[in-house]
């Protein structure tokens, strides 16, 4: 009997054991869990198009030359203010010089046979009048003077070529505007068609976005667009001001420029990024208006070429969800697949989230 009684007592310790070990464990779990904080997707019914798009100078040009030889000097530097027609790079002539020498003297030769096949042409001519020449004589001369007057013409327009490549030597500003790039410094050795500066035109900045082909039908020229550059904090409105109607070099997406007003471009310097949102009037917005799923940006992980979300278990574990993404609305993405409007996601988390790692909420 007391060995029956010893036994029962036995198996209830191992199971008080068990619990408390199981409880303290479970406790252990919580206080090691991963604080996170979780939100459900925003749904976007907006009568408004929003995309991104990076401001630009409303002209760059690319400074280069047409002629091989090696930079002398660049006397600019990149953030200089230039004015139209101002020299920015010389380059060695010295083998340019040499053949504008070369065709001026061919220049004086074809000039005196062209003289002296004139004065035979005129003699000639008289010559056949009086009856003292014969006509064959004369197509004769007449042959040489042409052909000497033809070799004078084809001297100088040589010295033509040589003076253009010689205003290749010398290169000067299109336009007003600021360096923004040097690619070259003196002594390298400039080539044809290779850029050494950039020029961008000073105080003509516009903003340049990429439109999908399902929404390039709702702009319109003049369309308002309000801008908003997050790095400076800076909002201001303004309108479409050209719109791209083909898409068969980009990929599918319409470029669309949206000017900048001068009060608005102090601070502001090509490069930047901006959000752009264009309100659709009510006939276009009915026909637009769509019930997207979105979620911030910061909450998505990249996975080489997948993206995913965390979402929480029913045991408080963190998953890895794939998803697929659809168009950007500012700083949030619409996700077409893989979440669904009444799912919870992690949006931040307190420690390196990863999947399978035990979190916690703050309820």
């Amino acid at each position: 009997m007391k060995k029956n009684i010893s036994l029962i007592a036995l198996s209830l310790l191992t199971i008080f054991s068990s619990c408390s070990s199981k409880k303290e464990e479970k406790e252990k779990a919580i206080d090691t869990a991963i604080l996170v904080q979780v939100a459900t997707p925003l749904s976007n019914s907006s009568k408004e198009l929003n995309f991104s798009g990076q401001i630009e100078a409303s002209q760059t040009v690319n400074i280069s030359t047409r002629m091989m030889g090696f930079i002398t000097a660049i006397t600019v530097k990149v953030g200089d203010h230039v004015n139209k027609g101002q020299l920015l790079v010389r380059i060695s002539n010295d083998d340019i010089k040499a053949k504008r020498a070369q065709t001026d003297a061919m220049i004086t030769e074809a000039e005196a046979a062209y003289n002296s096949a004139k004065k035979d042409q005129e003699r000639f001519n008289n010559l056949y009048k009086q009856q003292s020449a014969s006509a064959k004589e004369l197509d004769n001369i007449n042959l040489q003077y042409y052909s000497a007057m033809s070799r004078l013409e084809a001297a100088k327009q040589m010295r033509n070529e040589v003076n253009a490549m010689m205003n290749y030597s010398e290169l000067i500003a299109p336009f007003s505007g600021i360096i923004s790039q040097k690619m070259m410094d003196a002594g390298s050795m400039a080539s044809p068609g290779m850029p050494i500066l950039t020029i961008e035109q000073a105080g003509v900045l516009q903003v340049s976005a990429s439109v999908p082909e399902n929404s390039i039908q709702q702009l319109q020229l003049g369309s308002i667009a309000n801008v908003q550059i997050q790095s400076i904090e800076r909002t201001f409105q303004s309108s479409v001001s050209q719109i791209n109607p083909s898409s068969q070099f980009t990929g599918g997406l319409f470029i669309v420029k949206i000017k900048i007003p001068e009060s608005a471009q102090k601070g502001i310097y090509a490069g930047m990024y901006a959000n752009i949102s264009i309100p659709l009037k009510n006939t276009i917005a009915k026909s637009s208006e769509t019930d997207a799923i979105l979620i911030p940006a910061t909450a998505i992980e990249y996975k080489n070429q997948l993206t995913g979300i965390y979402t929480i278990s029913a045991n408080n574990h963190a998953l890895l969800r794939w998803i697929r993404l659809g168009k950007t609305y500012g700083d949030k993405v619409e996700v077409l697949s893989g979440l669904e409007k009444s799912e919870s996601f992690i949006t931040s988390s307190e420690g390196k989230i990863f999947n399978g790692a035990s979190v916690k909420t703050n309820k």
